[in-house]
């Protein structure tokens, strides 16, 4: 689950991290008010989209030359010209794709000169099962750029659990920023509550970029990204309020509440499978076989007959599906109960895709029985090899 910037930082800021004073905003008039509590000069103000590159990003109903989704202002005016260029409309950016994302929240800060730029970043490493920091003096819009370019200005190290963030830990990160004196223990102090809000947060990343070190000798986070582990979740009912279903593929929204592993990808060939491995290996050979999946779903081990029917719909929902490979290795999960909710969907929905099933396991039989007498156009196959060459063949034949 990922939060909006101004959510990020107000979470930094209860656990001592500094954030700069700044104000959510859902209308123009609010970014206005948010400005009048702030000292001033000098205002930002922010579209809050779930994606990068914002500053870079351009907004779609605002013509090329319209600057991005971070500006500056100087007087409330100024703030309420931003605003209204920015809620509303559609920002595209570098993470959005060119569909990009309306902007229904602002967040204005109150304006930071800044000296120097830094990238800060707390994650998961999977290779280690440890949380990793990952540092780099290149902060600031470009920090892709550095990676690809110049992968020796990013440094990385982790922490061991049994041991926790220890002060060598802080000194680290101060030598990989090149700070000394005071800035160095400011960098310290800032690495070890970045790591105390991830573990206190259930986080997957913690994302500072740019830590900035102001003109008055302060570090200082003005930009954050933070995303938790969802399946943590029931452990921080405070932060599962933050969530903002908006900013959320409404596909995989409505799968979330049925339980299913959903993703929507770019391809032309609906997959329900049990298994992530499983389907894995699915799109996979639909690939080999000349197409391309049109999602990841995973209907889990133990799937209900409605279970099955949602995933079957949500599938169905996707306007770029042109046919659907259902295949089911049935352990916990009963072929029986999978065919009686591809049959129910299906009826329910009025198919119209070629639609190809490949079951094995627990009642197969039974399973293949109730497919054959559903009186629907289901093409049986008997593994996976010759599932993904009928579906292939089915949706080209009807194209």
């Amino acid at each position: 689950m990922n939060i909006h910037e101004y959510q990020a930082k107000e979470l930094l800021a209860k656990f001592g991290v500094p954030v700069p004073a700044g104000f959510a905003a859902m209308s123009v008039e609010e970014a206005v008010e948010a400005s009048k509590k702030l000292p001033g000069p000098l205002y930002v103000v922010k579209a809050q989209i779930h994606a990068g590159g914002r500053g870079k990003g351009k907004f779609k109903e605002l013509g090329p030359d319209a600057k991005g989704g971070v500006r500056l202002a100087k007087t409330e005016d100024e703030v309420r010209a931003a605003a209204t260029d920015m809620l509303g409309n559609t920002l595209v950016t570098v993470q959005t794709g060119d569909a990009g994302k309306q902007v229904n929240r602002l967040y204005v800060t109150d304006g930071v000169d800044i000296a120097k730029e830094f990238y800060l970043a707390a994650l998961v490493d999977r290779a280690t099962g440890r949380v990793a920091f990952v540092v780099s003096t290149e902060g600031g819009m470009d920090i892709e750029t550095v990676a690809h370019d110049t992968p020796e200005k990013i440094h990385t190290f982790d922490v061991d659990p049994a041991t926790g963030f220890q002060p060598h830990h802080g000194r680290a990160v101060a030598n990989a920023l090149g700070l000394t004196g005071d800035l160095a223990k400011q960098a310290q102090s800032v690495a070890a509550k970045l790591y105390d809000t991830f573990l206190g947060t259930d986080a997957s990343q913690i994302e500072i970029n740019p830590l900035a070190v102001t003109d008055n000798n302060r570090l200082m986070v003005l930009d954050a990204k933070v995303g938790f582990d969802s399946n943590a979740m029931f452990r921080h009912k405070d932060l599962a309020e933050l969530r903002d279903e908006t900013e959320e593929d409404p596909m995989e929204l409505e799968a979330s509440k049925y339980d299913l592993a959903y993703i929507k990808l770019d391809g032309d060939i609906g997959c329900m499978v049990n298994g992530a491995g499983l389907a894995m290996a699915t799109m996979d050979i639909i690939k080999l076989n000349g197409m391309f999946p049109a999602n990841f779903l995973d209907v889990g081990g133990g799937a209900s007959k409605e279970k099955v029917t949602a995933a079957f719909k949500i599938i169905l929902g996707d306007p770029n599906v042109k046919g659907i490979l259902v295949n089911i290795f049935g352990g916990i999960m009963r072929c029986d109960i999978i065919a009686e909710g591809i049959v129910a969907a299906a009826k329910e929905v009025n198919l119209q895709v070629p639609l190809v099933v490949r079951l094995e396991g627990t009642n197969v039989e039974q399973g293949k029985a109730i497919l054959s007498n559903s009186g629907l156009a289901i093409v049986p196959a008997n593994d996976l090899g010759d599932a993904a060459q009928k579906i292939v063949a089915e949706v080209k034949k009807a194209a």
